[in-house]
């Protein structure tokens, strides 16, 4: 597939995305696939587009295997770290929060961009199903401090010291 044809393939996924509640679960997953199958097999975007459909229609049990998948053939960029992301919810929904919180935990250390408050938001999400609260509060704060107006420097302290008494592997 040339540039030109990615870019317009883009496109569609997207307007696709933007329309899902004009579809049933089933017709939506379908459109993706069909889209899907226009790319080059074993695609790790396919992979990742096909997983975030099932996990989009109530399947996350589907989802975590397309994730992995699309993880394993070596998905890049921004897709990447949302197939981490979404992998990781998928897994917490699943009653596996440990190893969301794993996930994550490493997610925190790589690549920083505008995902970087929803990596918090889910690891936050994780450990409170782990009985961390306190760690989840923390971790949550240290993520809303970034858009607060002011107080900013004050509220990443005090998430901080929710932890500091018992060490914490999150900052």
């Amino acid at each position: 597939m040339n540039s030109m044809t990615l870019a317009a393939w883009e496109t569609r996924i997207t307007d696709l995305w933007i329309a899902i509640d004009d579809y049933d679960a089933d017709d939506f997953v379908a459109h993706i696939d069909d889209l899907v199958a226009e790319l080059p097999p074993g695609s790790a975007i396919g992979l990742f587009e096909r997983g975030a459909a099932q996990d989009s229609t109530g399947h996350p049990d589907r989802a975590v295997a397309l994730y992995r998948a699309a993880l394993d053939a070596g998905l890049t960029g921004q897709r990447r770290r949302r197939a981490t992301i979404q992998m990781a919810s998928s897994l917490r929904n699943l009653g596996n929060a440990a190893d969301a919180v794993t996930l994550l935990s490493a997610e925190l250390h790589t690549t920083s961009d505008d995902l970087d408050s929803a990596v918090r938001a889910f690891l936050a999400l994780a450990l409170v199903d782990l009985g961390r609260e306190r760690e989840a509060v923390s971790i949550s704060l240290t993520a809303l401090a970034h858009y607060l107006p002011r107080y900013n420097r004050s509220l990443a302290r005090y998430a901080h010291q929710l932890t500091a008494a018992a060490p914490s592997q999150f900052p």
